[in-house]
């Protein structure tokens, strides 16, 4: 095992975005098996340490691949592209115009006679919004379109967020 391989390239899957989670599943499943360090108990401390380090590099990597926003920004950081920091990319204004109109309906969602209709229906709204943003990150990092792609990506970001928010205010309202 290598570690200084890519997370695709470790688990045994191609560099894409497009990733075939039931192969995934597969190949986690499978190297889970070999790199256990319960596997490796019997052997030097050295060789123990180094089925930690597997295993650990495997966890990060299913994580990653499994996430649609962290394969893209993984992809990406394999360009040389940093979206993790705030200021990677500038976010069309229209977009955020549009975050600050959905977050207000997130926020008059408890006040209403009937929120968790609201809230499924912003809940669907914002899934939409990210599948299409994801569709459009698949098309331009194919295109070679890294910049595109990387606006993509900060957008997905500030959706990601919102998705979260929103669970959290279901469960609030759920008490």
């Amino acid at each position: 095992m290598d570690i200084t391989k890519n997370f695709f390239e470790f688990i045994g899957l191609p560099v894409s975005y497009t990733v075939d989670q039931s192969a995934l599943a597969d190949r986690s499943r499978e190297l889970q098996k070999t790199l256990h360090p319960d596997r490796y108990a019997h052997l030097s401390d050295r060789e123990q340490r180094m089925a930690v380090q597997y295993m650990s590099f495997l966890n990060e990597g299913i994580a990653t691949l499994r996430s649609p926003l962290l394969r893209a920004q993984y992809l990406l950081s394999l360009r040389g592209i940093d979206t993790e920091s705030e200021s990677s990319t500038a976010v069309d204004p229209m977009f955020l115009m549009q975050q600050m109109e959905l977050r207000e309906r997130l926020e008059e969602i408890p006040e209403l006679e009937d929120p968790y209709t609201e809230l499924d229906a912003l809940q669907v709204e914002v899934q939409g919004m990210l599948k299409a943003l994801r569709e459009q990150f698949a098309q331009n990092y194919q295109d070679e379109a890294l910049s595109a792609a990387t606006e993509s990506v900060r957008k997905m970001q500030f959706l990601e967020k919102l998705v979260v928010e929103i669970e959290r205010l279901e469960d609030r309202l759920d008490g």
